[in-house]
């Protein structure tokens, strides 16, 4: 495994050649892409250290990602980024494999300082502020389709709701 080899999965072009311009600075060798496929077409020529991934990818949910990189080297460290930040998320991507789980924004020393995380924290404070109807949604729709491995099919069928709307629901954008 090359310890510097960091890979990062964000379809956002312009918040991954910044992150990766900020890692390369720090002697990280950074390699990105955009989604699942590009990451296993990487994974056959590299073996990452490092990897950051964004939780909801254009292509489909970073926590495929997530198990995918786990599954090919389980020392990876890996972080996952998401505007999308809720507990079940948080708890898959860990269960998945994940170093750490970041909410956005968050910088390369937040990301730096993640990767070296191996114990957890007692001086966290729980969250002030209920979780809203949208993210009660947003973990329930991610619990689903960790429960049917991503099959988006059948995480419909059992969220008593059609293909199409959960495939919309899952392209857009979550408003703060």
């Amino acid at each position: 495994m090359a310890s510097n080899l960091l890979l990062i999965v964000e379809d956002d072009a312009a918040f991954a050649k910044a992150l990766r311009r900020s890692f390369e600075r720090r002697g990280y060798e950074v390699r990105v892409s955009d989604g699942l496929s590009s990451v296993r077409a990487l994974l056959e020529e590299v073996r990452p250290g490092f990897a950051v991934v964004d939780l909801k990818l254009a292509s489909g949910s970073g926590l495929e990602c997530v198990k995918t990189l786990h599954e090919h080297d389980a020392s990876t460290r890996i972080v996952v980024l998401t505007g999308f930040a809720s507990i079940a998320t948080a708890v898959e991507a860990i269960k998945l494999g994940a170093q750490h789980y970041l909410a956005k924004p968050a910088n390369t020393d937040d990301i730096e300082a993640a990767f070296g995380k191996v114990a957890g924290d007692t001086s966290i404070a729980p969250a002030a502020r209920p979780t809203s109807l949208k993210n009660l949604e947003w973990e329930r729709i991610h619990e689903t389709l960790v429960e049917t491995d991503f099959n988006i099919s059948e995480a419909a069928r059992r969220l008593g709701m059609h293909r199409r709307t959960l495939a919309r629901k899952l392209d857009k954008k979550q408003v703060p």
